[in-house]
């Protein structure tokens, strides 16, 4: 008679737990990569994993053929890449198709970010609301829930006369981090940053990047590149905000039409 003991079987168990959330991600040119979650604090929202232990994402927007040629404004779609450029979420708006041709870039949409095995982890909700100065109550608002229905935080545009300010904060609305913006957040031949800065507003603790992506990808696409830098050790649920600021962000400033020659603010 074959005997299997108790502690083999759990053994077994985790490994293939484990293997069931290694994705593998497939690089034009390049052989498949292995991207495994890493092991989490119990309070870590299931999905969030990948995020525990890095300090820098980065985040690359779907070229889209049809609203390249023609203008029509498309669903976004992105890549969430961890520094080591392996996929580790797959983010794509839902909206309103007649919502994005009247809203543009003001448009209320919701987000589903997915991990490797296609599973929701965080989703965003932004409702239509205005972002201009001349309206101090009623601005830009990103809800953040990790996993989808548990709210984890918000992004809270601030009012500013030039500048763009924002409020990282978490699930019960206490700011913990804020963002400010340049004063011209047009891309010409560089990068756009927007700093990262302690709840106080007087340490740079990381940034928001938008990337320069070259003459003909700017010229012709809205699609975008950014790069989020954050301190390691800050509380995952806070790192899934940041990844909310960097899409609002994107509507906020850079979501153009190929045949538009202004951009939204």
């Amino acid at each position: 008679m074959l005997y299997v003991s108790k502690e083999n079987i759990n053994i077994n168990i985790r490994e293939l737990q484990q293997t069931q959330r290694m994705a593998v991600v497939q690089q034009p040119g390049a052989p498949a990569q292995v991207v495994a979650a890493p092991s989490a604090a119990a309070d870590c929202p299931p999905g969030l994993e990948y995020l525990t232990q890095v300090d820098q994402i980065l985040v690359h927007q779907q070229v889209e053929l049809l609203e390249a040629l023609t203008g029509f404004e498309t669903a976004n779609k992105y890549v969430v890449k961890n520094s080591m450029g392996q996929q580790i979420y797959f983010a794509a708006e839902d909206s309103e198709c007649l919502v994005r041709q009247c809203c543009g870039s003001n448009r209320p949409f919701a987000m589903k970010i997915v991990d490797n095995m296609k599973q929701e982890v965080i989703h965003l909700e932004r409702p239509l609301r205005c972002s201009s100065c001349c309206f101090p109550c009623c601005l830009q608002k990103l809800e953040v829930q990790a996993p989808p229905g548990h709210v984890v935080g918000y992004v809270n545009q601030t009012w500013s006369l030039c500048y763009p300010h924002f409020d990282v904060c978490d699930a019960t609305g206490i700011t913990v981090l804020k963002i400010v913006g340049p004063f011209c957040t047009c891309s010409c031949f560089g990068d756009v940053e927007f700093n990262v800065f302690s709840a106080n507003g007087q340490t740079e603790v990381g940034k928001i990047s938008k990337q320069w992506s070259g003459l003909v990808k700017e010229a012709f696409t809205d699609a975008d590149n950014f790069g989020i830098t954050f301190p390691r050790e800050l509380d995952t649920k806070m790192k899934a905000v940041m990844l909310g600021a960097c899409f609002l962000i994107d509507f906020m400033y850079f979501e153009e039409s190929p045949n538009q020659n202004n951009r939204h603010h």
